[in-house]
């Protein structure tokens, strides 16, 4: 697929995310943390997209392995960002990220946040 296509089906599955979150009372303004999915085959070419996501300005948590349902192995990580649940953050982060996996040749696998209800986001003001 071509990345064109995969930042357009990402754009709409951004505008989905948000809206399915806020739908059910996730709190607009509070601040969330994004994880961004990478993963590869290759450990060396993904162990460059994390160094790449780290550069960007993202946290980036160690890679693990994992085993399919068919017995083969593939490593992930996350690229973490912190900020509000904005269409237009998200649309950006994608778009760079996509690039990212493209030159590294990784899978960017999309992102998820948690939902934030008020008693956490009143907790969160609470602790600034």
């Amino acid at each position: 697929m071509s990345i064109e296509r995969q930042l357009q089906e990402q754009l709409a599955e951004n505008r989905e995310i948000v809206s399915a979150l806020l739908d059910d009372g996730s709190a607009p303004d509070a601040e969330y943390t994004i994880e961004h999915h990478f993963s590869s085959t290759n450990f060396d070419r993904l162990e460059k997209a994390a160094v790449d996501a780290f550069k960007l300005g993202y946290e980036v948590n160690d890679a693990e392995e994992m085993e399919l349902e068919d017995g083969s192995i593939i490593y992930c990580f996350d690229a973490i960002a912190h900020h509000e649940l904005k269409v237009e953050l998200l649309d950006e982060a994608a778009k760079q990220l996509l690039e990212l996996a493209a030159k590294q040749k990784v899978d960017y696998d999309g992102w998820g946040t948690y939902f934030m209800g008020d008693e956490e986001f009143e907790e969160d003001e609470q602790l600034h």
